[in-house]
């Protein structure tokens, strides 16, 4: 077991490590999916995270954080001479999609092995899928007729407890 390791080493030093997850949040913000080793994915998750956190707080002082982290990178969209920074991006179209979700902001997805060294492989990604609501969901019960007895309800068929609960009182 591995016990009292907080994070993988991944075969770096201390400024290899931080110079390869600035790279790779930065690229993965601007890119929204990127592909590596299945190690580098589960470790750049804990910082993306840690960045999209920022962008939601979205102070001044959240974003001299997340520019003292983030490469100066711009972008250039194909047909506009606008260029976009990796924070600009993080602050203005990343976070806000986020803003009622606590947590959770990727998604990572074992792709295969590489063909080199045979090295797992995983795509990470910003989730895009809308938060779904606890509330939302409706608890169903399938009633069983008894037997020999004729009932109009079927026995596969759900029905909401409401309506149980309502034809029982009546």
């Amino acid at each position: 077991m591995i016990h009292r390791k907080t994070f993988r080493k991944l075969g770096r030093n201390s400024a290899h490590r931080r110079a390869l997850f600035r790279n790779m949040a930065t690229s993965l913000i601007l890119h929204q999916k990127i592909e590596t080793t299945l190690c580098k994915a589960k470790e750049l998750r804990r910082v993306v995270e840690k960045m999209v956190t920022l962008g939601k707080r979205g102070s001044l002082h959240a974003r001299r954080q997340a520019m003292a982290f983030l490469q100066p990178i711009n972008r250039t969209e194909s047909g506009f001479s606008e260029k976009r920074t990796a924070v600009h991006q993080l602050f203005e179209e990343i976070a806000p999609r986020f803003q009622e979700r606590n947590g959770g902001y990727t998604r990572i997805t074992k792709t295969g092995s590489r063909k080199g060294d045979r090295a797992p492989m995983a795509v990470i990604e910003f989730v895009t899928e809308p938060l779904e609501k606890k509330g939302d969901r409706r608890r169903r019960r399938v009633i069983k007729p008894l037997a020999g007895a004729e009932t109009g309800v079927e026995s596969s068929a759900a029905v909401p407890l409401s309506d149980v609960e309502s034809a029982i009182a009546s």
